[in-house]
């Protein structure tokens, strides 16, 4: 595979000199490194000398044809892509030359851009084949269980760097299945309270009636059941972190309750009369708009700025480009090693449509994918009709720029819909919209 500091390289291979002028001046213009050849036995010499990442040919050439040179480079040199260029443009040279192994058929004359655009599909084509066989994932630089190399997630790991080095309490928000538990948790591991406990709560999956127990406790005889003391979640996690996921879930009264140990840096069991001292790093999640919560009401101004002294937004897996081979990988590996099976590998096919998926569900509903197809296939190379329908059928989905924006939307949601099971709640919530909106929209879109 490439390393980031070299450059691709690209043969051109036609039997005009000035073809072989235009183009590799076009071509080095773009940053590729550009050699050329006026045959296709020069072009093989030259292949057995140097490492080559795309091989442009044209189709009639004397002696050794453009197709007979497709064959070879394609049948020996496994890290190289082929595309072709041609002025004689028919469609049995164009089933020929994709039959070959051409990536790309361009019929001449094209512009700078028109070319351009093909080489940059060809050479993104072999850059997903190479990474598709490597198959070790190295965690070493990777944050706790957090995988990704794109832009989006380097801004979160050196925000977890910086949030980790204070006591400060932090706010992370993302779409459900994002992966803000992990983040939560590189944070603590990361911190001088590493040692200390980490204590997640889903504020959202616990009844209200019992939430203000579980958080801070309580004392023998302070409610019909409570026949001894026990400790709640703040006081297990003194001295370390507790991690108030759905924070957004909590009532108003929960939030005063929680404004005061924010404020405090004290707790008290129900049914004590006394406050007790904690030393606990707050770090709280939401998949909500805290803000739009605060201007209907639904949640506390002054415990949002509490909470909010260091924001760490978590991407959704649609945003974070490149990292979807790493997490296949990953958990392909993951599920692989727990059933004894050997770690299957993903065509080039498949793992592009796994990337073209929006994935509603992020992280999570891929990880949940890759454990049901390591669990059902038992094929050493995993291709399209292997995946889940909702992947498969994102390989005939239009992808390009040139799709109208209600389209895209109108697609999205479809998703989040049949991700969510015709959920409509849950559907709105991932979406960020209230059911208001959402029924519009399907309404709007004939979803129905």
């Amino acid at each position: 595979m490439n390393s980031p500091d070299r450059k691709e390289t690209i043969l051109v291979v036609d039997d005009t000199s000035a073809t072989l002028e235009v183009l590799q001046r076009t071509l080095t213009a773009e940053g590729y490194t550009a050699y050329t050849a006026a045959s296709a036995v020069d072009g093989l010499n030259l292949l057995d000398g140097t490492a080559v990442d795309l091989v442009i040919t044209d189709l009639k050439m004397p002696k050794v044809s453009g197709i007979d040179l497709i064959r070879h480079v394609r049948e020996n040199y496994r890290n190289t892509a082929v595309m072709m260029i041609t002025g004689y443009a028919t469609v049995a040279s164009a089933v020929e030359a994709l039959k070959s192994g051409a990536e790309e058929y361009v019929p001449k004359p094209f512009t700078d851009g028109e070319l351009l655009a093909a080489v940059r599909r060809v050479l993104d084509k072999l850059r997903l084949r190479q990474e598709a066989a490597t198959w070790s994932v190295p965690r070493a630089e990777f944050a706790h269980g957090l995988i990704g190399e794109s832009p989006a997630m380097q801004k979160v790991f050196a925000s977890i760097r910086k949030a980790s080095s204070t006591s400060a309490t932090v706010l992370i928000t993302g779409e459900s299945g994002s992966g803000k538990e992990l983040v939560a948790r590189a944070i603590h591991y990361s911190s001088d309270r590493a040692s200390a406990p980490f204590v997640p709560v889903n504020c959202g999956g616990i009844p209200e009636s019992l939430l203000e127990s579980e958080l801070f406790g309580y004392v023998k005889g302070a409610f019909t059941g409570a026949c001894d003391s026990r400790a709640g979640f703040f006081q297990t996690a003194d001295g370390g972190t507790i991690f108030l996921d759905e924070i957004g879930e909590t009532s108003l009264s929960m939030q005063v309750k929680l404004l005061r140990v924010l404020q405090d840096k004290e707790v008290r069991m129900v049914g004590d009369s006394r406050a007790r001292n904690v030393d606990v790093r707050i770090i709280a999640a939401t998949n909500k708009h805290l803000e739009s919560l605060i201007q209907s009401r639904a949640f506390r101004e002054e415990l949002y700025y509490r909470i909010n002294v260091i924001k760490i937004e978590v991407p959704p897996l649609r945003a974070r480009d490149g990292d979807i081979p790493l997490l296949v990988r990953h958990f392909a590996e993951k599920f692989a090693s727990e059933l004894g099976k050997a770690v299957p590998r993903f065509s080039e096919k498949a793992m592009e449509a796994l990337q073209n998926y929006a994935w509603p569900g992020n992280a999570r509903e891929l990880e949940n994918a890759i454990q049901r197809i390591v669990v059902m296939s038992e094929e050493e190379i995993i291709e399209v009709p292997d995946l889940p329908s909702f992947a498969r059928f994102s390989v005939l989905r239009t992808t390009g720029v040139h799709r109208r924006l209600a389209e895209v939307e109108a697609d999205h949601i479809r998703h989040v819909l049949a991700n969510t099971g015709g959920n409509k709640t849950r559907a709105a919530e991932m979406l960020g919209i209230d059911r208001k909106t959402l029924r519009h929209k399907i309404a709007q879109y004939h979803l129905d």
